[in-house]
């Protein structure tokens, strides 16, 4: 594992040097590794697809039929038959061959070009040249081109949502990790497909290919099982048994028609009789087929598309909407889906000062409370454009949205309170400080987290006044940090210092004896509506179960909350999960209603455990890790604002990302599923009495 290593065992190991690889060494590793892009399985041809259609007990019974109509002169009800059947088939293939999209949508996130060391000079070379070894140079805008240990990471931000399920930039590190993690933790590696967005690094590539992680979601969206929906397995058993059954129905009215006119005292011949009541069974036969059950349920799957379109729920394949009406397990995302993707500022903390005071409706905050909402917005390098696009991390913009909800405006105090130099965030130090000139005073205003700022300041400021800080006042702010900590909150520390000069340019031996401002908590809160759609569906008989690429504390703290977990119910991490047998799941899965951290493997490992239980399960999502679990689920639910990955292994899209959205779904299923019960009724007793 080359996260355990320095990075230069990691070269080392891959038998490279920091100064790249020989383009005749490249040329060799090319011809050994193969070119770095995913491959796909071998495809079945569209004519094979079509013709595995007609194995239907019903076709086969209707294309009996159509060739007894033809030997009765009945054309015109033969060609009927021929063009229902082949129009089935047309749609069943097309399907079919959509699903085959996700994996094409998969190599669209490959990287076109790569930056590279060789032949020990900067060069660009095709993304798909490179090999295991190469030394990648990265830059903000760069999408990864193949999985890497890092070697360098200059405040390197990387965007591995699609990958990890993480909600926010990871900044990665070039230390090695001792522990065991899993890839949503392993900070000094990057990964195929992500997004730098901050900062600059190089790293060696250690895996190309279908040896990536990319390349193992591949692999699982390869082997996912393409399951047959309830309706649809439910409509083959209720053929076989309809077709068994028509059968001995025109057996026995044959039998008894050879008997009666053997016995009969009618001269004809026995040939003729034969024959007469071979057609006369036959015709018995055609009668009581329901030529148009496929149509009828086309029809009624149809109505319920239109009905879940207006609920923001996009079918993508017909037979989907009934297999809602039988979920019995949904496996939702937490962040977007249950939760409103908006990091939001939804506590604070000032020694021996009053919450009211930072209240909305206070327009006289007080110097403290002024300084902390100024510090979060000036510290601070986000930004909301006139579109309204939220431009940044996703803390840094919930800091300035709070400011602007206590009625001072960001771009105003920038404006104002001009910025005259700064020392990045980065993640040895944990901190972030900037110098800006306030009303003609010069002030450090730095944030981060809350226990190294503690460790940084000298004096608080308690009323407005500073003061020595002192046990009392530092163990009230540890508290607090501790209690918000537990409620899965992401706390920041606010701290200021005089500096009084105009020409000041900090550095890291400066954020020093600051003086402690406040704490803001902030959290990716619960949609207001999900709280009674979780009630609604645990009425219904339908768990609820969080699948989330968040930590295992925030996620079981939202669950909490909103009533997924109950008392006794544990949460897992993927690791967790993967010490434990499959025996040991299925024994403990009815109490495991949240899973945090998890990958791919685990995802499709959980879906196969509750269908194994004989549960009718949905999962969502949204990112590249998603899709072989959409695919295995009995049906696939993508996020409109995931990726295409996503989109094309789901059966069904929410346009709103929104849990509830499912909710009313699996209503209208249920109504679907039970008039196509209603419908099959109706033209089964009818048939047979005609």
């Amino acid at each position: 594992m080359y996260y355990k290593q320095k990075y230069i065992e990691s070269i080392e190991t891959l038998k490279s040097n920091i100064n790249g690889l020989s383009s005749d060494e490249a040329k060799k590793r090319l011809e050994e590794h193969g070119y770095n892009e995913l491959k796909e399985g071998v495809k079945v041809p569209t004519w094979k697809l079509f013709l595995e259609s007609f194995k239907d007990p019903l076709v086969i019974i209707l294309l009996i039929a159509a060739l007894v109509q033809i030997f009765l002169g009945e054309v015109v009800e033969c060609v009927i038959i021929f063009i229902v059947i082949i129009l089935n088939s047309i749609l069943g293939v097309t399907q079919t061959k959509k699903a085959e999209g996700s994996l094409e949508s998969l190599k669209k996130l490959s990287a076109p070009k790569a930056k590279v060391i060789r032949d020990n000079q900067k060069q660009t070379i095709e993304g798909r040249e490179l090999v295991p070894g190469d030394i990648v140079i990265l830059e903000a805008g760069d999408y990864i081109p193949a999985d890497g240990r890092i070697i360098e990471a200059q405040t390197l931000k990387i965007v591995e949502g699609m990958l990890t399920g993480e909600s926010e930039p990871v900044l990665k590190h070039s230390e090695k990790i001792d522990e065991e993690v899993g890839i949503g933790d392993q900070k000094n590696m990057v990964f195929s497909g992500s997004l730098v967005v901050y900062g600059r690094g190089t790293f060696v590539v250690t895996s190309t290919g279908m040896n990536t992680e990319m390349g193992k979601v591949a692999n699982l969206l390869e082997t996912a099982e393409n399951k047959q929906t309830p309706l649809q397995q439910k409509l083959d058993e209720f053929s076989k048994k309809l077709g068994g059954l028509i059968i001995v129905i025109a057996a026995l009215i044959f039998i008894i028609q050879v008997v009666r006119s053997f016995m009969s005292d009618v001269d004809i011949p026995k040939a003729k009789i034969i024959a007469d009541s071979f057609m006369f069974a036959i015709v018995v036969a055609v009668a009581a087929i329901p030529e148009a059950l496929s149509s009828i349920v086309t029809i009624v799957l149809s109505v319920g598309t239109n009905d879940m379109a207006k609920k923001q729920a996009i079918i993508r394949k017909l037979p989907a909407v009934e297999t809602l009406g039988s979920t019995s397990v949904i496996c939702t995302d937490k962040t977007g889906t249950l939760t409103q993707n908006k990091m939001t500022v939804v506590d604070f903390y000032m020694y021996e000062t009053s919450k009211e005071d930072m209240s909305t409706q206070n327009i006289n905050y007080s110097y403290q409370s002024k300084t902390l909402t100024v510090a979060s917005a000036i510290c601070n390098d986000s930004n909301i454009n006139n579109e309204g696009k939220e431009i940044g991390d996703p803390t840094e913009v919930a800091l300035i949205k709070f400011a602007n909800s206590r009625n001072l405006d960001y771009n105003t105090l920038r404006d104002r309170y001009n910025r005259l130099s700064e020392i990045p965030f980065d993640s040895d130090r944990k901190l972030m400080s900037t110098v800006n000139n306030i009303h003609g005073n010069v002030y450090m205003f730095t944030k981060g987290a809350p226990d190294v700022v503690f460790s940084r300041c000298k004096y608080a400021m308690v009323d407005g006044d500073t003061v020595d800080i002192n046990d009392d006042i530092l163990n009230s702010y540890r508290s607090m940090n501790e209690e918000f900590s537990n409620k899965s909150l992401r706390v920041l520390a606010f701290a200021i210092k005089d500096v009084e000069d105009d020409n000041f340019v900090p550095s890291l031996e400066d954020e020093v004896d600051m003086t402690l401002v406040g704490l803001m908590a902030m959290i990716d809160p619960p949609r207001e509506e999900v709280y009674e759609a979780v009630r609604e569906a645990k009425s219904a008989g339908i768990k609820t179960v969080m699948i989330t690429g968040d930590h295992k504390t925030t996620a079981a703290a939202i669950a909490k909350d909103i009533g997924i977990m109950d008392e006794g119910d544990i949460a897992l991490t993927g690791q967790e999960l993967d010490s434990l047998t499959d025996e040991e799941l299925d024994e403990k899965l009815e109490h495991i209603p949240v899973y945090a951290r998890v990958s791919p493997e685990n995802k499709i490992r959980i879906v196969r455990a509750w269908q194994k239980k004989g549960k009718i399960t949905a999962m969502t999502g949204d990112g590249v890790n998603d899709a072989p679990a959409l695919k295995q689920a009995d049906i696939g639910i993508g996020m409109g604002s995931g990726t295409d990955v996503a989109k094309d292994a789901a059966a069904m899209i929410l346009v709103d990302d929104n849990f509830v959205t499912i909710v009313n779904a699996v209503e209208v299923g249920r109504t679907v599923y039970k008039n196509i019960k209603k419908s099959i009724t109706y033209l089964f007793a009818g048939n047979f009495a005609g």
